[in-house]
């Protein structure tokens, strides 16, 4: 059985979406759950979360634009069941170079196609650009399911009803029918402050289905633990934090694999 793949996407940058990735694979991963993560961010931002050097020529650019196999490009982390195709530099220029290709919105999933099988995964994580370009499409294009990180403010809520139409425009285009809104997962949430709390009964009242109960809360240990190359749960195991990835990465475990 093939892999389930979930770009986890916002076209706004800041919202969380690189440390879902990581700490969502991470747990997920804990969980006996053999996970890949894919950077398609051109910053690297989820590479160097890992501790992981990006370099020329050992990430995802060449063979994306090829539409090859991607397993030469698969990195092991220091977690077992845990596995990043990392970003590099050159990334940054494949928007151009894809739009001149044949087939270019689904030259990801052809890449991906093979590798679970080959390393045996059960879970596929994008980490997609802070953008809606042709890298943040080639994502959607090879996914089952999105996973929207919302930050709970409320011109967040205008981004989101932008990229579920971006949903709907690819199911209908026949670019990728059977992707489907996965989840939203509410992020950098403040218990104390009522807008976060209103913000959150908005989301729910319009996707009920969709959002997570789990609410990562703003934090800086989660914040910090990517500078020092570390998840949450290497960094601080015990944390607010780390407790909150572990309750979200449960919901995802049975909202999709179960």
């Amino acid at each position: 059985m093939p892999a389930i793949t979930i770009a986890i996407a916002n076209q706004k940058g800041g919202v969380g979406k690189t440390t879902t990735t990581i700490n969502l694979g991470a747990a997920m991963a804990s969980f006996g759950i053999p996970t890949l993560l894919v950077d398609m961010d051109p910053q690297g931002n989820a590479t160097s979360s890992l501790g992981i050097e990006k370099k020329a020529g050992t990430g995802i650019y060449e063979p994306l634009l090829a539409g090859d196999d991607l397993s030469p490009r698969v990195v092991a982390t220091n977690q077992e069941n845990l596995w990043i195709i990392p970003s590099e530099l050159d990334l940054a220029a494949a928007e151009l170079e894809l739009s001149s290709q044949d087939n270019y919105l689904i030259k990801l999933r052809k890449s991906l196609y093979n590798l679970s099988q080959n390393y045996g995964l059960k879970a596929i994580l994008i980490d997609c650009p802070p953008t809606l370009g042709l890298l943040s499409m080639n994502s959607l294009c090879a996914a089952d399911f999105l996973l929207i990180t919302l930050q709970s403010e409320y011109l967040a809520l205008e981004g989101l009803s932008q990229i579920t139409r971006v949903i709907h425009q690819l199911k209908q285009s026949g670019a990728n029918p059977d992707i489907r809104l996965g989840g939203i997962a509410m992020t950098m949430y403040d218990n104390r402050t009522r807008l976060s709390y209103e913000v959150w009964q908005e989301v729910n009242k319009h996707y009920p289905e969709e959002i997570f109960r789990t609410a990562i809360p703003r934090t800086v240990r989660l914040s910090e633990a990517p500078s020092f190359g570390k998840t949450i749960f290497q960094y601080e195991p015990n944390g607010i934090g780390a407790k909150a990835y572990l309750a979200l990465a449960r919901e995802v475990r049975k909202r999709f694999f179960e």
